[in-house]
Order: structure tokens, then C-alpha cells, then sequence
């Protein structure tokens, strides 16, 4: 057997309750790789942290913030809490998980600038490695924004328009690579956009704004595909769970895609305001500095002016 872990959905199909809000909350599972990821990434990011205040050095509690407790805090729940629990169960529960591990953890983790943490706190050898890599050939095209924002728009509709995402329902290791896939995508898309780090890609606030403005028809036209589809995306998977002991309390398959593809272009827009609040924020903050530094310039520049003409005052005497 290729993968132990793949095992049909119908075969590792429970007689889950009946799903609500608060079971988001209490229908708790451990998925071993989610866990594991977070625990490693997560403690990474603090040691790194430690590192920078046992040495005298400050990091901003923001960034902490920002990728640990968001970031990785909502990778686990997305995958772990009752979302990732019932996320085979009810492609509108999925869809939630979707965007939060497609757009909400990868926009925390780029503003957590775990690259500049690690450029800070990495020994000589390691850090000449990182700084190669991104200086590399293939940074630069992974993070070139046309290129980035193409793989984040096609992606979903590879996803939900083949046999992708049916493949993922049967098979566990395919889940969870989709999961690892839907945050890597994002963080492609977003690092370069709101991400501090020095990394190639980086291009002007008025581009970031238009790269965030073009995602928005695709999020909204992909969202009522789904919702005006007449075949379940799952193929026979959300057919059979439905004819099964959840039967009793699931609603049906369509009514159930429906609502996901509401779900799709509704948090959609709404995680691009909050995108369009952050990249504003850092606008303005760019421009402050900008200005601070071009005052201190202009003070330079008169300070040796008046020396120099003080200078010449005292020749003449």
C-alpha cells in the first residue's frame, strides 16, 4: 500500500452529532500533521524570539503576535477545532476552512516576518544559505506578483472543477496536503503584498492595492459558480454520507454547496477589506518614515549650511 493513511472517507465515516456553532468550538480532533506543524513552527518562531531579548535586542510584540497566536493559532484551529472535524462532512463548513487557511493564516504569518527574524538570529553558515535562497533565481519567480496572483486565482477552481477535491475526500494524505497546499498559495500571494520581510517580489502600494482589487471578481464569480452548480462537487462522497446513519440531521448535498458558495464570496470580500486596512496602515507608516527621514535630511543639509557659513564669517574676520 502506497500511503497507510489513505483510507476511504466511507470507511473511516462517524456518526458525527448533528453539527452546530458551538460545535466548532467543542468537536475537537488531533490531526497528527497539523498539530505537529504548529507545535515545531510555532516554537521555532519563539526561540527565535527568546534569542533576540536574552541578547539585549528588542522584536516588536505585534509580529509576535501576529504569527504565533494568529498565524499558527487559526492553521490549528482551522484543521483541528470541529471545522476540521466536520470539513469532510459538509462542504460549507469546508469552505470556511478554506478561507481561513488560504487568506486569513497566510496574511498573519507574512506580517509575523519570520525571515527577518530568522536573518536576525540564525548563526553565520545558515543565514548565508537563507540569504542565497533568496537571492535566488527561483525566489524571484515564486514571488513575482502576476505570477502569484494567477496561481492564487486558479487554484479554487482547480480545486472544486476536477478531480481534486473529490480525490481528497477519499484519501487523508490528499486532505492534508490540500490544507498545506491552500496555505502555501496564499502566503505566495500575500507575502510580497503585506509581508516586511525582504524578499523579492515587492512592488508599490498602488500595485498591492490593484493585485488585492483584481481578486475580488474572481473570489465573487467563483463563489456563485458554486452556488448556482446542479452537481454536487464531491462527486458520490456528501450523496452517500447523506444516505447514511448522519442522514438524519445532514441537509442536502446541494442546499449544502449553495451555502458554501455564498460563504466563498461573501468572507471573501470581507477578508479583503480587512487586507485593504493593513495595506493602508503600512501605506501611511511608509510615508511617515519617509517624511521623518527626508526632514532629518533637510536638517542635515541646513545644519552644514549654517556651519559653513559661520565658517566663512570668521575667515572674513
Amino acid at each position: 500500500m502506497l500511503f497507510p493513511a489513505v483510507v476511504t472517507a466511507l470507511d473511516a465515516a462517524e456518526n458525527l452529532p448533528r453539527f452546530t456553532l458551538g460545535t466548532v468550538f467543542t468537536g475537537w480532533s488531533l490531526q497528527p500533521v497539523a498539530f505537529v506543524l504548529t507545535i515545531w513552527v510555532a516554537g521555532l518562531y519563539i526561540w527565535g524570539v527568546v534569542t533576540l531579548h536574552r541578547r539585549g535586542d528588542r522584536w516588536p510584540v505585534g509580529r509576535t503576535i501576529a504569527f504565533v497566536p494568529a498565524g499558527m493559532g487559526f492553521f490549528y484551529f482551522a484543521t483541528a477545532s470541529g471545522l476540521g472535524t466536520y470539513d469532510d462532512t459538509l462542504i460549507s463548513v469546508h469552505m470556511v476552512q478554506h478561507m481561513i487557511l488560504s487568506m486569513l493564516v497566510p496574511m498573519a504569518l507574512a506580517l509575523g516576518a519570520p525571515v527577518t527574524l530568522a536573518l536576525r538570529t540564525l548563526p553565520a553558515a545558515p543565514r548565508r544559505w537563507l540569504l542565497v535562497v533568496l537571492h535566488s533565481r527561483v525566489a524571484k519567480v515564486l514571488t513575482f506578483p502576476p505570477l502569484t496572483f494567477l496561481l492564487y486565482v486558479v487554484s479554487p477552481w482547480a480545486l472544486y472543477f476536477s478531480g481534486w477535491y473529490p480525490a481528497t475526500l477519499d484519501s487523508t494524505y490528499l486532505h492534508e496536503m490540500m490544507h498545506l497546499h491552500l496555505v502555501l498559495v496564499g502566503c505566495l500571494f500575500f507575502w510580497p503584498i503585506v509581508g516586511v520581510d525582504p524578499i523579492p517580489g515587492k512592488v508599490g502600494y498602488p500595485f498591492r492595492m490593484l493585485l488585492v482589487v483584481l481578486t475580488l471578481p474572481f473570489h465573487a464569480f467563483l463563489g456563485v459558480t458554486i452556488m448556482s452548480e446542479e452537481d454536487v462537487i464531491g462527486g458520490d462522497h456528501y450523496n452517500a454520507l447523506h444516505d447514511g446513519p448522519m442522514g438524519s440531521w445532514l441537509p442536502a448535498p446541494l442546499d449544502d454547496q449553495h451555502l458554501a458558495g455564498g460563504i466563498l464570496w461573501g468572507s471573501g470580500d470581507l477578508v479583503a477589506l480587512i487586507l485593504f486596512g493593513v495595506l493602508f496602515t503600512q501605506w501611511v507608516r511608509q510615508s511617515m518614515q519617509e517624511a521623518k527621514r527626508e526632514d532629518r535630511r533637510l536638517d542635515l543639509l541646513e545644519a552644514r549650511e549654517r556651519a559653513a557659513s559661520a565658517r566663512a564669517g570668521d575667515a572674513e574676520r
